[in-house]
């Protein structure tokens, strides 16, 4: 646990309000009582209020004008009665990753960002800083929330996944080195526009430092061209479709360094854990902060082939007569889909769950990758009218369970036909909250169903 007691001493013993008890904030609770601040907790959820650590009270009843701040959960929307009473209060709203930040804690950060690709990238960026001897703190959107790591010592790092509603929360904060790995349309629930999604995520990016930023779609060229114009930060571009100039790419399998000159050769990219060309902007990104870093290109290269890789991110859960079942519950949009289908040929696709903004908007291109679709969810229909409009069988299966036992009876049956030998995927394209907590309940529910496959069927 982080100690928060630096933090704490500047709010001259006025109370402390948090809304929301979600991971991060039970984690950030615990810190600050452990510090001796005075904290007042409130969740709109009873469970939730039963397991609080502090005084719960109804923070809507509250005269906020009287506390230091309100420490908001993440995933709680701004439009919520207490939110607005804060900021009529006009309290700083924040998050455990700004607190972590306001506690002098003296080490280097790296913060990652972007649509899709983040959880890995982070998590391979920790890993090869580990393996070369530099003791890396990872949590932040991914693991372990900020406040409940353990700090590194002062030659070590803190590596951060940040999502754009963590980033809404850090009126200050900005990491050392601060990485945007691409930007494609998601949480417009949320955010409303891609101009307010954009906007949080280029947040990163505020004070001095080094900036990573992906070209490879239109939204992060247009905040490379601010963040650069800007001077404040050094920027180094990363591509997968393009040979730089200065940067670092990726290239028909190869990945070149152009960082102090003219591009140099650094290594094919066939990575057991990182498998297909989405996975190569992640390897650039987390090679690129490497460097930065002051580690040599083949150390690096060779902390990734340890890299034991992500689960829920096109992770190979089992492999039958020849058939693979890969999971990958963590695409919630079309964008993330897209990579996955991009990789593989002759899927039995299992898709749906509670439909994104866009539905299956850039799919177009993978359709002849898909064998058949098994559909769940609350985007049945919205799928299956998508599906029938390019031509791609699929079936009604509703409920998880039944979508990969239809899938793999399928799959079995029609080993050795014409295609070749198919894969099971569960790449949903949607968010899980029709039928599971989270997508790493939906995640783990698919390994259960599929390690449960008998062989022989």
């Amino acid at each position: 646990m982080i100690d928060v007691t630096k933090f704490v001493d500047t709010l001259y013993d006025r109370p402390i309000a948090v809304l929301g008890l979600g991971v991060s904030n039970v984690a950030a609770v615990k810190a600050l009582v452990k510090a001796g601040a005075d904290v007042v907790v409130w969740d709109d959820k009873e469970e939730n209020r039963e397991k609080s650590q502090a005084p719960v009270r109804d923070l809507v009843k509250e005269d906020l004008s009287n506390y230091a701040c309100l420490v908001l959960a993440p995933g709680i929307s701004h439009d919520h009665p207490v939110v607005v009473k804060a900021r009529d209060a006009e309290i700083e709203i924040l998050c455990d990753i700004e607190i972590l930040d306001r506690c002098d804690h003296g080490r280097k950060t790296i913060g990652i960002t972007g649509t899709n690709g983040k959880s890995t990238t982070t998590a391979l960026i920790g890993h090869i800083l580990n393996e070369n001897g530099i003791k890396a703190a990872i949590g932040g959107n991914i693991g372990k929330p900020v406040l409940g790591l353990t700090l590194p010592p002062k030659s070590g790092v803190i590596v951060m996944e940040m999502s754009s509603f963590q980033l809404e929360l850090c009126p200050v904060f900005s990491p050392d080195i601060g990485i945007l790995l691409n930007l494609t349309p998601d949480h417009l629930d949320r955010h409303k526009t891609m101009e307010n999604y954009a906007a949080a995520k280029t947040r990163i990016f505020r004070g001095s430092g080094k900036a990573i930023i992906g070209l490879d779609d239109d939204g992060s060229k247009k905040i490379f061209k601010i963040v650069e114009s800007e001077a404040v930060r050094e920027c180094f571009p990363i591509s997968t479709t393009g040979k730089l100039k200065q940067g670092v790419y990726a290239g028909e399998g190869v990945l070149y360094d152009a960082l102090e000159g003219e591009p140099v050769k650094i290594s094919d990219l066939t990575i057991p854990a990182l498998p297909g060309v989405h996975n190569h902007q992640n390897i650039a990104a987390a090679y690129t902060a490497a460097r930065l870093t002051g580690l040599a290109p083949d150390a690096i290269m060779q902390a990734m082939q340890s890299f034991p890789g992500l689960q829920h991110r096109q992770f190979l859960t089992r492999t039958i007569n020849g058939v693979a079942y890969v999971n990958d519950s963590k695409a919630t949009n079309a964008a993330a889909t897209a990579r996955a289908l991009a990789s593989y040929q002759n899927i039995y696709w299992i898709a749906g769950g509670r439909p994104k903004e866009g539905g299956l908007e850039g799919l177009e291109p993978y359709t002849e990758h898909i064998h058949h679709a098994f559909l769940i969810g609350e985007a049945m229909d919205d799928f299956g009218q998508w599906l029938e409009k390019h031509n791609v069988p699929y079936r009604f299966c509703e409920t998880l369970d039944k979508a990969v036992m239809a899938a793999h009876h399928l799959a079995q049956g029609e080993r050795g036909q014409p295609g070749g030998t198919g894969m099971v995927l569960l790449s949903p394209a949607c968010a899980s909250f029709d039928q599971f907590k989270n997508f790493e309940a939906r995640g783990d529910m698919f390994t259960k169903f599929v390690m449960m496959l008998e062989e022989g069927t």
